[in-house]
């Protein structure tokens, strides 16, 4: 067997190399990348901005329309317990001293006209001193003044009774009145519970400090909001249901006694307050209760959630402007119990026609036309 001299082998050599390269060259022009499809065109149509795709751009486009719907003749909305402030009263001092006694604490329930709290004060025995000197001064003045009318002893009494109601002192207290003494007891204004306590003691008060707050609960509020676009299916003095969540086979019945004359901008939404009767005092405030109103049917506009894409703290939806151009809106939604649907306050109209589907990569395209033209 004959050996391959040294010119052989050099050109073994070299065809192998030129046979490597070629197959190499190949490979890359193989792997070259496609060229990047053309950048979204944003254009003006009636003054408004929007996306012209090119046929193809994005696959699988489906569009749907944004339908209206009837309503049931059922209002519902979530509401919290809370104390009606017609029913709520508070114990303030009149005077500067001290706090010497106290009875009640939070939560105690209280009866109208119940000692609560005593406090120590000069200007109360100040105010004894007076109405006792006007007191003996009627006694023994002479005239038609005598029995309280007219003259100026009696209205020196008045006044002076007068002066003691307004230090706080109670109807009964005054007529017990036997000698000056700086020590009175507030009473309670109303029957109720303590929602509030700031009477510690001893400690000092000045007049316009709340010592307590008094609520009673024998009727409460719950406040819900409602969607503008329900503001006329209600009205004040309507009649309504709440269930609370920690009583759920109890009905509490009540009638809708406030509505909110603001609408929240943000949300479209306004609050109705309900006047709900509360027997057994089941309902306590900050408790949450599902407030049912019967009311007239209406009608609500409904999108496919797969419509919506949600960025920062807004929704948007890419409308059908005509052609293949896309406008991009911003849509307000609310809850609606169907699945796979959002219920449209503000941004539709019925019968809009929206991208769904693929909303993601259209809203992509969006930001990557915004891109270039930044």
């Amino acid at each position: 067997m004959s050996r391959a001299t040294p010119i052989t082998r050099a050109i073994l050599a070299l065809s192998l190399a030129a046979a490597i390269a070629g197959c190499q060259g190949e490979s890359a022009s193989r792997a070259a990348p496609e060229p990047a499809p053309p950048v979204p065109r944003l254009v003006r149509q009636s003054g408004v901005e929007v996306m012209e795709l090119r046929p193809g751009a994005v696959p699988g486009v489906v569009m749907a329309a944004v339908k209206e719907v009837e309503l049931p003749g059922v209002l519902e909305t979530t509401g919290q317990v809370t104390f009606d402030d017609r029913r709520v009263s508070t114990i303030v001092s009149r005077v500067q001293g001290r706090i010497e006694e106290t009875r009640v604490s939070q939560w105690d329930n209280v009866r109208r006209g119940e000692q609560i709290v005593a406090l120590y004060s000069p200007d109360f025995m100040t105010g004894e001193a007076e109405y006792e000197e006007a007191l003996k001064t009627a006694k023994v003045s002479t005239g038609p003044g005598v029995d309280g009318t007219g003259d100026l002893a009696a209205s020196m009494v008045d006044a002076s009774k007068r002066k003691l109601q307004l230090l706080g002192m109670d109807e009964a207290d005054i007529r017990a009145i036997s000698e000056p003494s700086p020590t009175v007891w507030m009473r309670a204004p109303i029957s109720g519970t303590v929602v509030e306590n700031h009477a510690v003691r001893g400690a000092a008060v000045n007049p316009g400090d709340v010592l307590y707050t008094l609520g009673t609960l024998e009727q409460v509020w719950i406040t819900g909001d409602l969607y503008e676009s329900d503001l006329s299916r209600v009205k004040v003095g309507q009649e309504l249901e709440a269930v609370a969540t920690a009583f759920p086979e109890d009905v509490f019945k009540g009638t809708i006694a406030r509505i909110s004359p603001n609408v929240d901008p943000n949300t479209h939404t306004l609050q109705i307050r309900c006047a709900v009767n509360n027997p057994g005092l089941k309902l306590k405030p900050q408790m949450l209760a599902r407030v049912r109103i019967v009311t007239r049917p209406g009608s609500a506009l409904v999108v496919p959630q797969d419509a919506l894409v949600f960025e920062t703290d807004s929704y948007f939806a890419y409308f059908a402007a005509g052609g293949d151009r896309f406008e991009r809106r911003k849509v307000v939604i609310g809850s609606w119990n169907q699945q796979g649907y959002a219920r449209v306050i503000s941004g539709l109209s019925p019968g809009d026609r929206v991208v769904t589907g693929v909303t993601m990569q259209v809203n992509e395209l969006w930001h990557e036309a915004h891109g270039e033209r930044s």
